[in-house]
């Protein structure tokens, strides 16, 4: 893939999509080798690959800098949590594993409440679905969630005085993330992975058809 071409929209739409349950990478390969961009195009996509290879590590990352600038603060460890919960059920594939295991949940103690928490069903025509299919959290669209989780962590944020503290730490993480994508050399293993992501989305695409 010439990452070059690929824009900030696209770069975001595949980061929403892709299946984030996967590990991180290990810290012998996120801190294995580090150069200086020959060109400003070089850096440009060697940012947006490394943003999308090691994209856990940099979540992790950035929540660990949250953690340490609230170990004195309770309520606004509980706030981040919540923060990024709502961010991670913007992606198709977290929202869905989260429904299918609250579900799985439920059903344990009472089949009849899970039975109520199916997503709707999507009309059929000609074989085909008449629309795309939303996702769905215990029985209720994706937005719901989100709206109710970033309420109540701004609400969190607001009881504990942390609001302050939560921007630099957001900031210092987005800048070590960003230092990290700059200057970490992609390596043979980023580039295969990306190929086989490339034939995962062309071959779902081909089975909708």
């Amino acid at each position: 893939m010439d990452w070059g071409n690929v824009t900030a929209e696209d770069l975001i739409d595949a980061l929403r999509e892709v299946d984030w349950s996967s590990p991180p990478r290990p810290l012998s390969e996120f801190f294995s080798r580090f150069t200086i961009p020959r060109s400003t195009a070089k850096w440009n996509s060697r940012l947006k690959c490394n943003l999308y290879y090691y994209r856990t590590n940099y979540f992790i990352m950035i929540v660990f800098i949250l953690g340490l600038g609230f170990l004195r603060r309770p309520l606004a460890i509980v706030a981040a949590i919540l923060t990024a919960l709502s961010i991670a059920l913007l992606n198709d594939s977290f929202a869905g594993t989260f429904n299918e295991k609250v579900t799985r949940t439920v059903r344990q103690f009472s089949p009849h409440l899970a039975a109520k928490m199916r997503p709707p069903l999507t009309p059929v025509i000609r074989g085909r679905p008449s629309a795309k299919r939303s996702i769905h959290i215990c029985g209720r669209p994706r937005w719901v969630f989100v709206l109710i989780f970033s309420s109540v962590s701004f609400f969190l944020w607001y009881v504990s005085c942390g609001l302050l503290t939560v921007l630099w730490a957001i900031a210092i993480g987005l800048l070590a993330t960003i230092l990290h994508a700059s200057f970490r050399t992609p390596n043979l293993k980023a580039r295969l992975n990306t190929f086989r992501e490339e034939f995962r989305a062309v071959w779902r695409n081909y089975s909708e058809l």
